[in-house]
């Protein structure tokens, strides 16, 4: 499970820590309230600020991190069940994770369609992309309405392929590695009580998040609830150091390198072609 942590130091802003995430640096969009630019609501209304914000945002301009290209390497040793991803950043498709492994549980850029109700045409990335860096407002060709990427918004459903997955995915599962959430959005931040009683979980986070208010809601780091299994752990910082560190005991450190380089020479050499 993932959030924007992972994503930090491909220089995409999280959402909510003090002073440098996204929601305390949205002043001069002048909404009524921060998350109102990720409001479906609002969105209809007052499409602009949202599309400002997602020129700076869009795809094809940041790199995946370290993070990424750990969850790609647990992909490559067959180890990765699932990655379930709160991020809409599209950059674990970017770093060659495969599709049908990744779950986009707030949707992403990757399409996007036409919100008229009668309507629903589907858009690709790129179409948008032109739009948008053109200053454009997209819209529908066949009926004139806003045309959003398939992020999910406050006040619309979850995609259907985040329930499809869920309860086989977290009840096979045998260790749960949580990354770079503050674990207060829902449903997604309840799934660390969907995994086995006996199934390890490790969270990497710059802080605590997800504790246990009562047994069964959340983790248990000093072994508070008495006749439970102790099997949380928690390691506090960046989700890189903390990636590499992983890939050192496991004795993974120069396959996780060499990932993230021939990802590296890869794009040069696209870039340098074209």
């Amino acid at each position: 499970m993932a959030g924007a942590g992972i994503s930090t130091d491909a220089g995409i802003p999280d959402f909510r820590s003090p002073e440098t995430g996204l929601y305390d640096n949205l002043q001069s969009y002048k909404l009524p309230y921060p998350e109102a630019i990720f409001s479906i609501d609002y969105f209809r209304r007052q499409p602009k600020p949202f599309y400002v914000l997602a020129k700076e945002l869009y795809p094809g301009q940041f790199v995946p991190t370290k993070s990424h290209f750990f969850v790609k390497l647990l992909e490559k040793k067959g180890l990765l069940r699932r990655h379930y991803t709160q991020n809409i950043d599209c950059l674990e498709r970017v770093a060659g994770i495969d599709p049908e492994l990744i779950v986009e549980a707030h949707g992403s850029f990757h399409t996007a369609h036409c919100i008229g109700r009668k309507c629903l045409k589907e858009y690709s990335q790129a179409w948008v992309k032109e739009k948008i860096f053109q200053d454009e407002i997209p819209r529908c060709n066949v009926c004139k309405s806003l045309v959003k990427p398939d992020i999910t918004f406050f006040g619309e459903g979850l995609p259907p392929r985040f329930f499809e997955l869920l309860e086989n995915d977290f009840g096979s599962c045998d260790l749960l590695v949580v990354m770079g959430t503050s674990l207060l959005v829902q449903p997604f931040a309840s799934l660390i009580n969907d995994v086995a009683n006996s199934v390890p979980r490790l969270l990497i986070n710059r802080v605590r998040v997800g504790e246990a208010s009562a047994p069964g809601t959340g983790f248990d780091f000093d072994g508070k609830h008495v006749g439970r299994t102790h099997r949380d752990a928690l390691v506090l910082g960046d989700c890189d150091a903390a990636c590499v560190l992983l890939a050192e005991r496991l004795g993974w450190t120069d396959e996780l390198a060499e990932l993230r380089s021939a990802f590296l020479e890869e794009t040069n050499s696209l870039g340098q072609d074209q």
